[in-house]
């Protein structure tokens, strides 16, 4: 199977640049990769954030299907890394939306936002008031910090200007949807899950990174080697040690990559090993519970480069991408031009994987109760040279569509709401009594 046309012709419209500022102060990298050790650990993270943190409605607005209550609350991030989220980002906002009449139970489904999701009109149109329609199921959409009311002001459009903002994302959204699951709890809602589409390649490595600056950067500061590499935790053949054997093994020049016929070769269109995923949660439709976090992309093909795709699981290598390998007007001399290049991209693969990566969450209490929806043609979601779902969830199940990652996310909305409800009828079938 090869990968989705629609997904390579998406990638190649993106005009915005992402992490124009580098990786992000070094200081701010430390505590979060401290942090992430505390919210990866469920038994040190479930009490972090009290049952009674206090949540705010601010507006109801009654219509014909439903009713829209707005609210907000402190992002609990804040108080346990001060000062790490901007301004705009510490409020956050939600919109929960409820049917009139309830069909059976109370059942609520968290709906976290895909990459460039603002706001809330497209969570609301695509899939909350669907399900009130089809299964008088309510959703409550919660705004992603950087996006819609929570974007910082110089920033432009969903394109984040740090490599260590979306790991302030993905760490406020943890703590932010353990305060509104508290929150349900108390006002009666049962039973209760997550879900979520894509957030993952586009917005992690996409052809838009400003990969000069971070290699700059990384030249510059030890301190990225020094302190913060030994921070890292690494998840097995998938892990930031694959990127540092492949070093090893790389030969001595990546000149030769400029070669490739980048159109075609390297995305290799036809070939029929190409099977990516779409996860939900951390990648496609989720429902039940689960660590989020974001995926990345790599579109990458046949043997001769199977070395620098499994290094680079969360890189992307489109065309212009490959500027970065040979790039010339960096501080360091040239005679540590490769050594630089090779070892800027093991260090983004490490930090990524360092926040990102689900096998450095506990895993959820109940595999059984999560569905994965997969996208055959998935051009942005990797599945070579990592490790599998079931692997590291044993016992969820997944789901194939045909189709890319794109197509899925604007075509299929009906596919990952069946995943939801039949999420739903798992947990009641086995838990009823609670």
């Amino acid at each position: 199977m090869g990968v989705s046309r629609l997904d390579v012709l998406y990638r190649r419209l993106l005009l915005t640049k992402l992490f124009i500022q580098g990786w992000g102060k070094p200081e701010d990298l430390k505590r979060l990769f401290a942090f992430r050790k505390i919210i990866g650990n469920r038994e040190r993270c479930k009490d972090l954030v009290q049952k009674d943190y206090p949540v705010f409605i601010d507006k109801v607005e009654d219509h014909t299907d439903c009713k829209i209550h707005n609210g907000h609350f402190i992002s609990p991030l804040e108080h346990f890394v001060p000062g790490i989220l901007p301004a705009e980002s510490i409020k956050a906002r939600f919109q929960f939306i409820v049917p009139k009449k309830w069909k059976r139970h109370r059942p609520v489904c968290i709906h976290l936002a895909g990459t460039g999701d603002h706001f809330f009109w497209r969570r609301r149109t695509l899939m909350a008031r669907p399900m009130i329609k089809e299964s008088g199921m309510a959703s409550l959409l919660l705004e992603n910090p950087y996006y819609g009311y929570r974007k910082p002001k110089d920033q432009l459009r969903s394109s984040l200007k740090n490599v260590s903002d979306l790991f302030v994302m993905g760490g406020a959204l943890i703590l932010e949807s353990a305060a509104l699951l508290h929150w349900l709890e108390r006002e009666g809602f049962w039973p209760l899950g997550m879900t979520g589409i894509s957030m993952g390649g586009h917005g992690v490595l996409s052809r838009a990174v400003n990969w000069r600056e971070l290699e700059k950067q990384y030249c510059e500061h030890p301190v990225y080697e020094e302190e913060i590499i030994n921070m890292l935790e690494y998840c097995g053949t998938d892990s930031f040690r694959m990127g540092q054997e492949f070093v090893k093994n790389a030969p001595g020049s990546f000149d030769r990559l400029s070669d490739l016929d980048l159109t075609h070769d390297l995305l290799d269109l036809h070939s029929p090993e190409r099977d990516h995923q779409m996860g939900l949660r951390s990648s496609c439709s989720q429902p039940g519970t689960g660590g989020h976090a974001s995926d990345s992309a790599l579109l990458m093909g046949r043997r001769e480069r199977d070395g620098l795709d499994q290094m680079l699981s969360a890189v992307s290598s489109s065309g212009p991408h490959l500027d970065m390998l040979h790039a010339k007007n960096i501080t360091c001399g040239a005679g540590q031009r490769h050594s630089l290049q090779r070892e800027s991209l093991c260090f983004m693969k490490g930090v990524m994987d360092e926040c990102t990566h689900i096998a450095n969450f506990s895993v959820p209490v109940d595999p059984s109760l999560i569905i994965i929806v997969q996208a055959k043609e998935d051009a942005y979601i990797p599945r070579t040279g990592v490790r599998s779902l079931q692997e590291i969830w044993p016992g969820c199940e997944v789901r194939y569509l045909n189709g890319g990652h794109v197509s899925a996310y604007l075509f299929k909305q009906g596919l990952f709401r069946q995943a939801i409800y039949d999420a739903y009828d798992r947990f009641l079938q086995k838990y009823s009594s609670l």
